[in-house]
């Protein structure tokens, strides 16, 4: 007997599939997929379409140099602690000439622009194309949108000789440990993650240390990899530290 056919999950109604979807979800119905031509939209085309949005990112951010990516929550407040900690960091950075690169949305992306917009540095969005949009804040000296998420976090790592890493959700989380990841497996010199906010930050830390590490997951010098702090001097200065090293 055939196996059941999955059952595709719900979605709201009333909007576009976005392009991850279109090219990962195999529960597209046929008028999602007729929203283009179909040549267009087969899985041999859209390698053309994620080659040209690789090329249209790099031509756009080629001016940006030795920027640092600022990630976390998009739900953060104004009137929050990260989020004023968020934009003392990033008026550090542009006060070292240093371009402050993000996600383009609101929260601590936000706060990240803002400091560096309102001091004069680069204040650079990398959005993404989303079922619902979050729009870009409005503290940008530069702005892209990006459709596919591959292409975008490329683009962070790139222009970025840092990662400062404030409290988030599942997305920082995710720009975290591919950063981790690239760095532990040699793919990439080792730069400097540095984690924002030790309360928020012990309980994966301590995760890591006793149940990774003692599990032999990751080795001890794994836990080297990043830094956590509580202080907008001190991150901007292990990132001048790196910098200092690598002349």
């Amino acid at each position: 007997m055939a196996a059941d056919a999955p059952t595709p999950p719900d979605r709201p109604l009333a909007r576009s599939l976005t392009e991850d979807e279109l090219l990962f979800d195999r529960f597209a119905t046929d008028a999602e997929r007729q929203r283009a031509d179909a040549l267009k939209i087969s899985d041999s085309w859209r390698v053309l379409r994620i080659m040209g949005e690789f090329v249209w990112g790099f031509d756009n951010l080629a001016s940006i140099k030795d920027g640092v990516s600022i990630f976390g929550s998009a739900r953060t407040k104004p009137d929050e602690r990260y989020y004023r900690d968020a934009v003392a960091v990033a008026q550090l950075l542009a006060a070292h000439k240093i371009p402050v690169i993000t996600g383009g949305g609101p929260g601590i992306m936000e706060a990240s622009n803002r400091g560096a917009k309102e001091a004069g540095g680069q204040s650079v969005g990398c959005n993404i194309e989303l079922p619902f949009e979050q729009g870009n804040n409005p503290y940008l000296t530069k702005n892209l949108l990006f459709k596919f998420f591959f292409v975008r976090k490329t683009m962070f790592v790139k222009y970025a000789t840092a990662f400062i890493v404030f409290p988030g959700g599942y997305g920082t989380m995710d720009e975290l440990f591919e950063a981790l990841t690239l760095i532990q497996t040699g793919k990439v010199k080792s730069f400097p993650v540095i984690l924002f906010g030790r309360t928020y930050w012990e309980g994966m830390v301590d995760w890591l240390s006793r149940t990774v590490a003692g599990a032999g997951n990751i080795d001890a010098g794994d836990l080297t990899l990043f830094h956590v702090t509580d202080d907008a001097e001190e991150a901007v200065r292990l990132v001048l530290d790196a910098r200092a090293k690598r002349t």
